[in-house]
């Protein structure tokens, strides 16, 4: 069993081995997508303004239907930190097509023209990360290369079931291949449950995102924006006001507004008295398109445990869930499967040298 169980280990590593080093880089620099977004353009992704002192959500809309004519907001995400530009995501219309833009929240003012979802560096390597730059198609090859690391993990653990043993053995002062084996070993152990948190988050949202397009989607139909899909005199700030109020100390993170016939307009954000794994798109307020009236809202402290905890997965496959600490040991932690890979492979080929001399020996001359 446990032979088995270390071929199945060995031969799936190398096969997936070049899909799980471009998640993993891609992984451990989208940790830091924040600060590379304000370091590598400061133009578009930062901002200067207090605290507290944003615009009303209803100028701010009427100043991105005024700077972008020919466009209707699909998805808008909040920030109020006073160094993070607002993100934008608009429909063309005529077209079922996505683009983004900066908003300075402060000053009312569009950073950026319309460019695609994926234009940017970082969000192009988010595409790489999650899609592998192929689409929908791009979901089942990460979704796979998840499933196989939740496996490695799994059974690396199982291989090596006296871990605990060897916690802190590196030997130095001996052979190469004993010396990449004892590497091989020691970060697998210590990199396992945050690669198997990884892992597991990482196909679960593959799979409901494929089950998603698969029931959803699966007639190719995407509805072609060539007006406004809700009634643009409802107040963004009475809503947000209303939704304040009935789910106390709610605050807005991300607004979604109808981009198809069957959406309505829709407020994410974060509550408090909430664990610190909760994400700050947890809990959901829905109104009206058309009337405003507000619908049955979605509070995270009310929910049941099992929605809790897939709530919580964002956090963990990120690695924000503690601040900088957890952020640093995740983006540490996602370079690990290139260390697997060359040691790996090292040994592979080693061990595989004495079976072909061994073969040629009993060959008969």
């Amino acid at each position: 069993m446990k032979k088995t169980l270390h071929l199945w280990h060995h031969y799936l590593g190398l096969v997936v081995a070049i899909p799980l080093i471009i998640i993993s880089l891609t992984g451990s620099i989208l940790v830091f997508k924040e600060e590379f977004d304000h370091w590598l353009m400061p133009e578009l992704a930062v901002v200067e303004g207090e605290t507290g002192k944003r615009l009303s959500y209803d100028e701010l809309r009427a100043e991105l239907n005024n700077q972008l004519q020919g466009y209707e907001i699909g998805s808008w995400e909040v920030f109020d930190d006073g160094i993070t530009a607002d993100r934008v995501y608009v429909l063309k219309h005529g077209t079922s097509e996505w683009f983004k833009v900066y908003l300075d929240q402060y000053q009312g003012v569009v950073r950026s023209e319309p460019v695609a979802v994926n234009h940017y560096l970082t969000d192009w390597l988010l595409d790489l990360h999650y899609k592998f730059l192929i689409g929908d198609t791009g979901l089942w090859v990460t979704g796979v290369a998840s499933l196989i690391l939740l496996f490695m993990g799994i059974s690396g653990l199982i291989i090596y079931r006296q871990f605990w043993k060897k916690f802190f053995t590196l030997r130095l002062k001996v052979k190469r291949i004993a010396l990449f084996s004892d590497i091989h070993k020691l970060v697998g152990i210590w990199s396992a449950p945050v690669l198997l948190v990884i892992g597991f988050t990482g196909v679960y949202w593959n799979i409901s995102e494929i089950i998603h397009h698969e029931l959803e989607h699966g007639e190719e139909h995407q509805t072609v924006i060539t007006e406004r899909l809700y009634n643009h005199q409802l107040s963004l700030d009475k809503m947000i006001a209303e939704s304040t109020q009935q789910m106390g100390g709610f605050r807005p993170t991300y607004l979604l507004f109808p981009y198809e016939p069957e959406l309505q307009v829709t407020f994410f954000g974060e509550v408090s008295n909430t664990s610190f794994v909760t994400s700050e798109y947890a809990s959901m307020v829905t109104f009206n398109k058309q009337t405003g009236e507000r619908m049955p809202n979605y509070d995270i402290r009310e929910a049941p445990f099992f929605l809790v905890a897939v709530d919580s997965f964002r956090k963990l496959h990120f690695g924000y869930f503690a601040g900088l600490p957890s952020r640093v040991i995740w983006c540490l932690i996602g370079l690990t499967p290139l260390i697997f890979a060359i040691t790996g492979c090292y040994l592979w080929l080693k061990r595989r040298r004495p079976k072909k001399r061994a073969m040629k020996v009993a060959q008969p001359i």
